[in-house]
């Protein structure tokens, strides 16, 4: 901004310091909270946390810088712990991986998951977990409806089944995903089926409304998904994935600056049960809304924002 006031003359421009020194410094409450940078993981359901705290952030007086879509899982992690990032939504079950305890069976149980890593995290990182949405979001496979129908797949054991005796099988899912121990490797471990190189599409993307776009469409003869379990999908009755719940994670730094974003986030996130994200994701992936957009009208229409 250009600073106009030099051409009005010296005389106006001293009677507005002396305006200015004698009103006093801004109070706390005068001055601007923040900012705050909020980032996400690319895929949807990372844009449309990202939104819902954004908006909830600018609408009690934070200013925000948006960074949603910033990376994925590890991008995103070194960005907080190097304060490129403020605050932004993940998954408790990561933190198994974040502090090598993959076999330890506490990240099967959402509480107990939840407060180990809010633990380790707050210890090594001075990284504060905020409430969780009772969702669980894991790794998953997801097929067209077509083919559930067809061969009467309801659960990863009938598609294990499916393509263990010749069912064709072509899967699209980020590197991730593929490569992962606790992802697809571990469904195959478990459920007794391998899919071999040919049968894999690999994308970078982490997002799933491309992953399951591309199935339901066919897209390189794909007829399977990289999913997740807000997103709906096969059932895994075997339990193979940790829990992966979405919270807030904030910097110890900031909240100690504004604890205020926990009593502001908390009950948002209470309210996000796994039909609610279920739907929130398909107004997304599925009917191509903007993130921005279905936040806002859920937050409206829950009584968050006026």
């Amino acid at each position: 901004m250009k600073k106009f006031l030099v051409l009005f003359g010296f005389s106006l421009v001293t009677m507005a310091l002396l305006v200015l020194s004698c009103a006093g410094p801004a109070t706390e409450n005068e001055a601007s909270k923040g900012p705050i940078t909020v980032g996400s993981k690319i895929d949807t359901e990372g844009s449309l946390l990202s939104q819902v705290i954004i908006l909830m952030l600018r609408d009690r007086g934070f200013k925000v810088n948006d960074k949603s879509q910033f990376g994925p899982t590890p991008v995103v992690r070194k960005a907080i712990i190097s304060a490129e990032l403020d605050l932004y939504p993940e998954y408790t079950g990561n933190g198994a991986f974040f502090f090598n305890e993959a076999d330890s069976e506490v990240w099967k149980d959402a509480q107990k998951g939840y407060e180990r890593v809010k633990k380790l995290d707050k210890e090594a990182n001075n990284i504060v977990w905020l409430t969780p949405a009772p969702a669980n979001n894991t790794w998953a496979i997801a097929i067209p409806k077509t083919l559930a129908q067809k061969e009467n797949l309801k659960t990863l054991d009938d598609f294990a089944a499916y393509a263990n005796r010749g069912g064709y099988v072509k899967l699209i899912g980020s590197e991730e995903f593929v490569n992962s121990p606790a992802a697809l490797p571990a469904f195959q471990k478990a459920y007794g089926f391998t899919l071999k190189e040919n049968q894999l599409l690999t994308v970078s993307s982490g997002d799933t409304a491309q992953t399951e776009k591309a199935a339901s469409e066919g897209t390189d003869r794909v007829n399977a998904a990289m999913a997740y379990g807000t997103d709906g999908s096969l059932a895994d009755p075997r339990g193979v994935q940790p829990v992966y719940e979405p919270a807030p994670i904030v910097r110890g730094q900031v909240l100690s600056r504004y604890p205020e974003i926990e009593t502001i986030l908390s009950p948002v996130f209470r309210t996000l049960n796994l039909e609610t994200l279920q739907t929130l994701n398909a107004r997304i992936a599925i009917e191509g809304q903007n993130p921005a957009d279905v936040a806002r009208q859920y937050l409206t229409a829950k009584g968050f924002l006026k």
